[in-house]
């Protein structure tokens, strides 16, 4: 009988574990499953960009994949087998068994869309919205940063180009307004404003102000009305998208589109001579232009046969490996904003990737 006892107590015992394993399992999958997805969609989406980057700076076909949905489905069962038997034959003796076995299983689906046809447009193809980059500076990015990135011109003042068709170096007025903008952004006499014209459209107002300034911030922005070729006397101007102003109240901004801000900064990927040397890779103008030693360049990508040890990202391609160093700071920081402007352009953004984890 003190057998059958204990066979029972046992047995209450493993199904409660087992019951209670079950109960409380899809609680616990949550803290690795979301921060363990998120970081490999991020780390795959990094990789995504250089590798990009890279095959076009080598003249390959750019592919963008996006994740739009993850669903895990987790499936754990458990079960209990017990049997006794007691005899009273001395050859015989008492036998009893008791065994448990459970099983697990996780099968994740994942769906991935790649960008084509109007995504792709919008996305990729489509330039930044002018008001969109005055935006950005109002929410703290660095004026010089976010111009020199996503500026080809602004009121006929030329940015920098590393694309193949459109090698040419910046004006030398370029550097000197992204400076002054710099600084007048750090001392708060820049703003925006958004108002509704005569057509019911939206229009975005950039604005300077000329009161209560120091005599040195004044002068500077009197510098900026200069090179830009605006109206002195006023403090609002309207933004509009081209490279020429329709008059001296207005900030004509041409500016880039990602697929333009990625052809750029893949100009500053550092090929292997012996690439260049077979023809793999056209060359730019990065190591003869004056780049400003006030900013120098926007990124610096690297590249050798052997793999890095300390990278931010690295892929392999053509039998080299190309990297972002993880100490530089800079660097790292473009292309954080690159992935931050690929978002930003694209509307659905908010909506994808969606992770269900059915569990049970």
């Amino acid at each position: 009988m003190k057998i059958r006892a204990t066979c029972k107590i046992f047995a209450c015992v493993l199904a409660s574990l087992v019951l209670s394993g079950c109960a409380g399992f899809g609680p616990t999958t949550i803290p690795h499953d979301r921060f363990d997805y998120a970081e490999a969609i991020s780390k795959s989406w990094k990789s995504q960009m250089l590798l990009n980057m890279v095959k076009i700076r080598y003249a390959d076909v750019p592919i963008f994949v996006d994740v739009t949905s993850v669903i895990s489905q987790y499936t754990l069962q458990g079960e209990i087998n017990l049997s006794a038997g007691w005899s009273n034959s001395d050859l015989v003796g008492d036998g009893q068994t008791i065994g448990g076995k459970g099983t697990y299983a996780d099968r994740p689906t994942i769906t991935y869309a790649p960008l084509v046809g109007d995504k792709f447009s919008r996305s990729l193809a489509k330039p930044i919205p002018p008001p969109a980059i005055f935006f950005l500076i109002q929410a703290g990015y660095q004026a010089d940063f976010v111009f020199r990135t996503c500026v080809q011109a602004i009121n006929n003042i030329s940015n920098r180009s590393g694309s193949q068709g459109n090698l040419r170096e910046a004006d030398p007025e370029f550097y000197r307004l992204v400076s002054l903008m710099l600084e007048i952004q750090g001392s708060g006499a820049a703003g925006m404003r958004i108002e509704e014209g005569p057509d019911q459209k939206e229009g975005t107002v950039f604005i300077l102000r000329k009161k209560r300034l120091i005599p040195e911030l004044a002068a500077k922005i009197s510098t900026v009305k200069r090179l830009l070729g605006l109206n002195p006397d006023e403090k609002e101007f309207k933004i509009a998208y081209g490279s020429t102003p329709r008059d001296d109240n207005e900030i004509a901004v041409l500016s880039r589109s990602m697929l333009e801000i990625i052809v750029e900064m893949a100009s500053y990927i550092e090929v292997p001579e012996v690439h260049l040397a077979e023809g793999r890779s056209y060359e730019t103008i990065l190591d003869q232009m004056d780049v400003s030693a006030e900013f120098g360049p926007l990124i610096e990508i690297h590249s050798d046969e052997s793999k890095p040890r300390d990278d931010y990202v690295a892929v392999h391609y053509h039998d080299y490996w190309f990297w972002i160093d993880d100490r530089d700071l800079r660097s790292k920081r473009m292309f954080s904003f690159l992935l931050l402007l690929f978002a930003f352009t694209e509307k659905e953004s908010a909506i994808a990737p969606l992770v269900t984890i059915p569990t049970g």
